[in-house]
C-alpha cells in the first residue's frame, strides 16, 4: 500500500497514478480524498502477476518519485525528434510509414501505435541514422511531414489525415490519448464488440453536495486507471473523491468530479459526451489481436521489414510499442487479420519463419479469443510457455529501462 498525502493542484492525481503505471505497477484498490487545498490518496499495488512488493530499492524511488512536485516527463527521450501521426487506419500502413522514414534517413528510437474505430495515432521518435542527432533542419523537416502526410491520406483520407514534427517532449501516452480525443475518434462506433459488452460508465449529478458522480465497471486490466485519470484531467475536470476496487477480472470505478471552477455537469450534451470519450479511452488500449513480441539486434530498416512481412502476409498491426536499448530493438505488436478477426495460425507461423522463431514469439491472446485458443493445440499456433516475472525483476527492468539503476539482475 503506498499513500499520497500533499498539496493539491490540477493534475496532481494524474502524476501519481502515472509513476506507478509507468512502473508496470497493477493498482488493485484505491481511495482518493480531498480536503480544500490537500489531498490524501492511497493505493494498493503488485506487480502485474499480482505479487507484493518487497524490494525495497523499487520502494525507495516510488516513495522518491511520489514526493516530487512534477515528475520528469522526459526520461529517455531527450535529443530525440517527435512526430506525431493521425489517420484513417488501414492493413499495411505501418509499413508504409516506416518504409519512408528508413528513405529519409530517420532512425526510428521508440514509438507507440494506437488503433480504435478505424482511425489511427503515433507517437514516433526518431534520429539522424548518420549523425544520431535529432533531426532540426526546417526543409528536412517540412519533407519529412510532407511525405508522410501523402501515406496517411492514402486515396481517401484527405481531410483528416495530420502529421507534425516537434522537439517538445510529453508523457508519450497521455499525448495518445489527446491525439485520439481530438481526431474525435469517440464519435465512431466501436470496433471492440468484447469491451463494449462489458463496458458500463454512468454519469449523474448529486446536486446536494454539487458533484458529478462518475462510475466505470469494465473487464480489469493494467494502465485502466491512468486512462480514466487522464481523460477526467485533459477534459479539465477535478477529482475530489474516488474509490477503485477489482474483484477478479472486473474493475469499479467511482469518481466525484467537477470542473475546474468547482461547479458539476450542467448539460446533457456534456454528460454524453464524457460518456463517449471515457468509453473510448477504454477501449483504445484494448486493441484486439495476437500479441506479438519481437526481440533481436537492432538494425537499419529493421521495422521496415518486420511490418512489410506482417502485410504480406495479411496481418494487420493493431497496436504496437517499439524501443530500442544498447543496440537490442524490443518491440510488441498486436495483430489481427485483414478483417480485424483472429489471425491465421498459418500466417503467424510463416511471419515467424520469415522473421525467426528465436526472435518473434507469440505471447498471448486477445481476451475474446482466450476460451478458443484453450481449445487448440498449443503447439499449432505456437505458443510458448507463459515467462513469469517476479516483481523484483519486473519492475527494476523498467527503472533500468529509464537509466535511473545501472543493473536489474
Amino acid at each position: 500500500m503506498r499513500a499520497v498525502d500533499s498539496a493539491r493542484r490540477h493534475g496532481t492525481l494524474l502524476d501519481a497514478v502515472q509513476i506507478l503505471t509507468d512502473l508496470n505497477l497493477s493498482i488493485k484498490k484505491a481511495y482518493i480524498s480531498s480536503d480544500g487545498q490537500w489531498f490524501m490518496d492511497v493505493f494498493h499495488v503488485t506487480d502485474l502477476n499480482g505479487n507484493k512488493l518487497t524490494d525495497e530499492s523499487v520502494i525507495s524511488y516510488i516513495e522518491q518519485s511520489l514526493e516530487t512536485t512534477y515528475p520528469d516527463k522526459s526520461l529517455g527521450f531527450n535529443g530525440l525528434t517527435a512526430l506525431e501521426l493521425t489517420g484513417t487506419d488501414r492493413v499495411g500502413l505501418l509499413s508504409e510509414v516506416f518504409a519512408v522514414l528508413a528513405e529519409l534517413q530517420c532512425n526510428v528510437v521508440d514509438a507507440k501505435v494506437w488503433t480504435h474505430n478505424g482511425r489511427i495515432a503515433s507517437l514516433i521518435y526518431v534520429k539522424d541514422c548518420n549523425s544520431g542527432s535529432p533531426v532540426e533542419d526546417s526543409r528536412r523537416i517540412d519533407r519529412i511531414e510532407a511525405r508522410l502526410r501523402n501515406v496517411l491520406r492514402g486515396d481517401n483520407d484527405i481531410r483528416s489525415a495530420r502529421t507534425s514534427v516537434s522537439m517538445a517532449v510529453t508523457h508519450t501516452e497521455r499525448r495518445l490519448h489527446q491525439m485520439m480525443s481530438a481526431d474525435r475518434d469517440y464519435e465512431r462506433k466501436s470496433d471492440l464488440q468484447c469491451w463494449t459488452d462489458s463496458l458500463v460508465v454512468n454519469v449523474q449529478n448529486w446536486t446536494e453536495r454539487g458533484y458529478s458522480v462518475v462510475n466505470v465497471q469494465c473487464e480489469d486490466r493494467p494502465k485502466l486507471l491512468f486512462d480514466v485519470v487522464c481523460t477526467l484531467t485533459d477534459m479539465e475536470y477535478v477529482v475530489f473523491h474516488a474509490s477503485i476496487n477489482t474483484t477478479g477480472d472486473k474493475a469499479y470505478l467511482e469518481f466525484y468530479i467537477r470542473h475546474t471552477d468547482g461547479t458539476p455537469i450542467s448539460s446533457e450534451p456534456e454528460r454524453h459526451r464524457l460518456i463517449q470519450c471515457l468509453q473510448a479511452a477504454i477501449e483504445r488500449r484494448a486493441s484486439e489481436g495476437i500479441r506479438l513480441e519481437l526481440c533481436t539486434s537492432d538494425r537499419q530498416g529493421l521495422l521496415t521489414d518486420v511490418t512489410r512481412t506482417f502485410r504480406e502476409n495479411g496481418l494487420n498491426v493493431t497496436r504496437a510499442e517499439i524501443s530500442t536499448a544498447m543496440g537490442m530493438a524490443m518491440n510488441v505488436f498486436h495483430v489481427t487479420d485483414a478483417t480485424r478477426n483472429l489471425a491465421d495460425p498459418k500466417s503467424i507461423e510463416s511471419v515467424r519463419q520469415k522473421i525467426g522463431l528465436g526472435n518473434l514469439k507469440v505471447k498471448e491472446l486477445p481476451f475474446r479469443h482466450h476460451q478458443m485458443a484453450e481449445r487448440q493445440d498449443e503447439h499449432e499456433i505456437g505458443v510458448g510457455g507463459a515467462v513469469l516475472l517476479s516483481l523484483g525483476s519486473l519492475v527494476r527492468k523498467n527503472l533500468y529501462n529509464l537509466g535511473l539503476i545501472k543493473s536489474y539482475s
